[in-house]
């Protein structure tokens, strides 16, 4: 299910509910959609921010706060994460590839950073290439 916002001809905004854009589509050509308050049938969908879930949402509404050792921790792991991305080259969605590479010394060895999926990520441990998992640094969390 899929919720627009909607305006009328007459600016009045409201809301509705659709199966899915093509729905939508449907509804608005065969003059289907009106506005609730005028009964106005030039019904458009008017500009809509997405809905976006803070920290405590994604954790299921739990949180915590950090010990004095935690803080510590989290700021270590931050400074290994930024020195990692100052100094290996970038290579994004094509780490598997390039790691892989320098394994079987097609390229040569170098510190390198980026995105692999889990299924490449575990070929790749089975495989013997060697690679540390990158934690997220908190404030990318936020």
């Amino acid at each position: 299910m899929i919720r627009y916002a909607l305006t009328c001809d007459n600016a009045h905004n409201f809301e509705a509910w659709f199966r899915s854009s093509d729905d939508f589509d449907r509804q608005e050509k065969s003059g289907l959609l009106s506005c609730p308050q005028c009964g106005s049938s030039s019904v458009t969908k008017a500009l809509m921010a997405p809905a976006v879930r803070n920290a405590a949402e994604e954790a299921g509404g739990e949180v915590t706060v950090l010990s004095e050792r935690e803080k510590t921790l989290r700021q270590a792991i931050t400074a290994l994460r930024r020195k990692v991305m100052e100094t290996a080259r970038p290579v994004g969605d094509d780490f598997a590839q390039v790691a892989r590479q320098m394994h079987e010394g097609e390229v040569e060895k170098e510190s390198i950073w980026g995105r692999a999926t889990p299924e490449d990520a575990r070929a790749l441990a089975e495989d013997g290439v060697d690679f540390l998992p990158l934690p997220e640094a908190a404030e990318e969390q936020n």
